[in-house]
């Protein structure tokens, strides 16, 4: 069991904080954001909210661990930057696999946020920094690369390889055999039957390529 500082106090950090009280080992004891962004009341879900940039003054890394499970925004380099901040204090950081979760003793890294209904197939392996959001497929002899997000009902077919920065729109699917180029933002219902291009985003079926404008990779 970990005692965890939450990074954030958005949707997903909600959404954590639930799973990781219901479902979990681990006991949720604060909140950290930037201290620009520090609320009024300095509390959230009746816990305290920390400056991030003095936590380790309240909440040191060698007593307490981080859990930060932020949204896809720039193509998930903000999450990204914010687990690399996390790790330059010291921290550990837990990972969240859903009890709902069919799993097969896979190799999962740090700070992923895995939901109910997810099944991964024996002899995938996770990176870190990784979010499954609900009810995907995740097939045989696959590995899915750092700072990723699925949204929900992806189907990734075996042996496919996704590399960091790659994001998958609900109801995706992704034949076998497939390497997402990193950066890869595969579009709502897309059908992907080739491997991709780094910074391009598939829509359509079969998905054909289009480059990232400024407000998808922002968005």
């Amino acid at each position: 069991m970990a005692k965890v500082v939450i990074f954030g106090i958005q949707d997903f950090a909600e959404l954590a904080h639930y799973y990781l009280t219901n479902d979990s080992i681990h006991e949720v004891v604060a909140f950290a954001v930037n201290e620009a962004y520090l609320p009024q009341d300095r509390f959230f879900k009746g816990l305290p909210v920390m400056a991030f940039e003095s936590i380790e003054t309240s909440f040191p890394p060698d007593e307490y661990s981080f859990f930060a499970p932020m949204s896809p925004k720039k193509m998930n380099m903000v999450r990204a930057e914010v687990y690399n901040n996390i790790k330059s204090k010291g921290y550990k950081l837990i990972s969240y696999i859903s009890s709902k979760a069919t799993v097969f003793n896979n190799e999962i890294g740090d700070n992923c946020f895995i939901l109910e209904d997810n099944t991964l197939q024996p002899f995938t392996n996770i990176g870190n920094n990784v979010v499954l959001w609900s009810g995907n497929h995740i097939g045989h002899h696959g590995h899915i690369k750092d700072h990723v997000m699925f949204t929900s009902h992806v189907v990734l077919s075996g042996h496919c390889i996704v590399e960091p920065y790659s994001f998958l729109g609900v109801n995706a699917t992704i034949r076998d055999g497939i390497n997402l180029a990193e950066g890869t933002l595969v579009a709502m219902g897309a059908c992907v039957f080739k491997s991709t291009e780094p910074w391009g985003i598939y829509k359509g079926n079969p998905a054909t390529k289009g480059n990232l404008s400024s407000k998808e990779i922002n968005f």
